[in-house]
């Protein structure tokens, strides 16, 4: 398929016009070939541009691509190598930020419930027009503990635990990525534990007085599953080849 009407595809897949982001949806860089090899990865960074060329890819799909608000907007240095990457070899690329955080079958979110057997059974606002965060439950509660290390286990990689009292976690919230600055927010919701990828000083405060868990899983490792997720659904519903390729980061 042509890289125009792929784009017009997961456009309307994952509703990207609904949401206001800090870089731009969709098709970043337009190649001229037909799209039938697929590499997703998280990051648009040199290593998966190198990967992606190796394998004969005609396009790359990543939740983190190029132009973010207030970077400089000058193309040199490492933003002109990863660019020459692109373009010297007619590879396609397309990023979805928000808009693969928050899709409720192949966002990051909704694979972090699968991988950790929560019902989902609500969101929550996080001021992006859409919401991005999720709300659920747990089968039975299990204490904190037994929870961070079920979710070390299927993340790869130990989170940052900060309990905030006793409780078994039963009830919890979630959003990938960045998002501990919705804590203030999530703590009006009655739930025992919030997750995201990343903890700032303040977050282990507000936890600890508000009486509610939380965890900081890696912002790479909470999102993984969400670009596996979407390009495993181009590869059946269109046919191509499809490779995930995890650049790992400890972030």
């Amino acid at each position: 398929m042509q890289p125009a009407e792929l784009r017009r595809y997961l456009d309307e897949l994952l509703e990207s016009p609904a949401f206001t982001d800090y870089a731009p949806n969709g098709l970043q860089v337009a190649g001229r070939r037909p799209v039938r090899r697929l590499v997703t990865g998280v990051t648009a960074c040199r290593a998966l541009l190198d990967e992606a060329v190796r394998r004969d890819a005609d396009a790359v799909l990543v939740h983190h691509g190029y132009f973010w608000k207030n970077e400089d907007p000058r193309i040199d240095g490492m933003k002109a190598d990863r660019l020459r990457v692109l373009l010297g070899h007619d590879m396609s690329l397309f990023a979805y930020h928000l808009p693969l955080d928050a899709h409720p079958e192949l966002g990051n979110n909704a694979a972090l419930a699968r991988a950790l057997g929560i019902t989902v059974t609500g969101s929550f606002e996080t001021g992006t027009h859409r919401p991005l965060g999720m709300l659920g439950e747990l089968p039975e509660p299990e204490p904190l503990q037994a929870f961070a290390t079920r979710l070390g286990v299927a993340l790869g990689r130990e989170p940052v635990t900060v309990a905030g009292g006793d409780h078994a976690v039963g009830r919890l919230a979630w959003c990938s990525g960045g998002a501990q600055g919705f804590i203030d927010h999530v703590a009006t919701l009655g739930v025992d534990l919030y997750c995201s990828g990343e903890i700032s000083e303040p977050t282990v405060h507000t936890a600890r007085e508000c009486g509610l868990h939380y965890l900081a899983a890696g912002h790479h490792a909470t999102e993984r599953g969400g670009v596996q997720a979407l390009g495993e659904h181009l590869a059946h519903r269109f046919g191509l080849e499809h490779t995930f390729v995890d650049i790992n980061s400890p972030a």
